[in-house]
């Protein structure tokens, strides 16, 4: 990805008319006209501007009336179609519509062209009658509402292709879990009833919170991360969980996602404090797995610290180890960071970087990423020639040096255990 998404700003304006004007004639037509899209910028319309160094290479724009918004135009450069730029700004403009409350979004084409396929792939239904595509969000009115008191919102489309490596993990979490939800009807055909809780287990930093919410965006569902620490905020955490559960279920359809959830149900013990906080969850479970579309996802560090009640058969459907990223899955992060460039060898790095986490790993790129960075500004001021853009092998290599490895081998061998007493797959 080689451009930047911000905002429309007023000093874009003659930068995205000229892209809306020289691209018409190119497949890239709408029935909205120029002056119509330049109307719409002036009053502020949602709108977003794709730019490469500061050049605007692409633009969306958005006209919101009510609950519905119609997507005006796209309108891409010739040189940056096709590398999934029109994908990228609709789902940056969807971002924008669906804080605005819109519940629809509609694009309509003047004809038969090739944006219609990109707009299926992003969750549009053609209507009868000319090339009308709309998509359907799923929270408004009441439902916004909750979902705000709540703290949630949706994710942005594309997050599940997103996650780099983590192969193994990711195949298993879409089969066992994300292909049943997102298809109801073909797995009661054989049988199969859709998860409604599954718990993630694993040392800390290796992609649990990023595969919930990875999750979430897949299906299109609003993502509620419950934060213990404010349910507790006016007193009771028992009564916060009932009263946060009781929001949830005016919800139509939702992933609940709870982080380092040892601290909600932990191993009951004589005189824990705890009690009542694991049995009001323990009784919160099963009215919550209930109703369709809904997925509870927890998260911890430690499974073996948990309550044994909580993870039985019944409550949770899946409880899936996610560990480290073997070889495969740190050559995929590095070569995400590097952005496949040639001169990085990326075969070191991934042996260099064993038992590194990919917060690790993306903490190693971005230290050796800024290291690049302040060598250009100190070649600059110095009036030498412009180095090399991004960072080299030896920057990454020096950056993992620096970086604290988050898992250690007894973590590793612990882990190992819990896969066998604990993983449920």
């Amino acid at each position: 990805m080689n451009w930047l998404i911000h905002d429309y700003r007023e000093d874009d304006l003659a930068g995205v008319v000229h892209l809306i004007d020289s691209t018409a004639e190119l497949g890239q037509e709408s029935v909205f006209s120029l002056a119509e899209c330049i109307t719409a910028l002036t009053e502020r319309q949602p709108a977003v501007v794709a730019v490469h160094g500061s050049v605007p290479v692409g633009a969306a724009v958005a006209q919101v009336g009510g609950e519905r918004a119609w997507v005006m135009r796209i309108a891409i450069h010739p040189a940056w179609r096709g590398r999934g730029l029109a994908s990228a700004l609709l789902r940056e403009l969807e971002r924008r519509l669906v804080q605005a409350r819109v519940r629809r979004i509609a694009y309509v084409l003047p004809q038969e062209e090739l944006l219609g396929d990109g707009l299926h792939n992003a969750g549009y239904v053609r209507r009868p009658a000319v090339a009308y595509f709309e998509k359907t969000e799923p929270a408004s009115g009441g439902s916004a509402d909750v979902l705000a008191d709540l703290g949630g919102r949706l994710l942005p489309s594309g997050l599940w292709d997103a996650v780099a490596g983590m192969a193994a993990e990711k195949a298993l979490i879409e089969r066992r879990v994300v292909l049943p939800l997102a298809e109801p009807e073909r797995a009661a055909r054989h049988g199969v009833q859709p998860p409604r809780a599954i718990a993630l287990f694993g040392p800390p930093g290796t992609g649990k919170t990023t595969f919930a919410r990875a999750v979430a965006s897949r299906l299109g569902w609003p993502f509620v991360e419950l934060l213990p620490s404010r349910l507790a905020d006016e007193g009771s955490l028992a009564a916060g969980l009932r009263e946060a559960f009781a929001q949830i279920a005016e919800l139509e359809r939702v992933l609940v996602f709870i982080d380092e959830v040892e601290e909600i149900a932990p191993v009951r013990t004589g005189s824990s404090a705890m009690h009542g906080v694991t049995n009001e969850l323990l009784k919160l479970i099963p009215g919550f797995r209930e109703r369709g579309e809904r997925l509870l996802v927890c998260a911890t560090n430690s499974v073996r610290s948990l309550d044994p009640a909580f993870l039985r058969p019944g409550r949770f459907d899946y409880v899936i180890p996610i560990g480290t990223p073997d070889q495969e899955a740190r050559r995929a992060i590095w070569s995400r960071f590097t952005g496949h460039d040639a001169a990085v060898d990326v075969a070191a790095l991934v042996a260099a970087s064993e038992l590194f986490t990919p917060a690790d790993i993306g903490h190693a790129a971005r230290t050796a990423a800024q290291a690049a960075f302040e060598r250009d500004l100190a070649a600059e001021r110095a009036g030498a020639d412009p180095l090399p853009a991004g960072a080299s092998t030896d920057d990454f290599r020096a950056a993992l040096a620096q970086c604290r490895r988050t898992v250690t081998s007894e973590m590793v061998e612990e882990f190992t255990q819990d896969i066998a007493s604990h993983g449920r797959v």
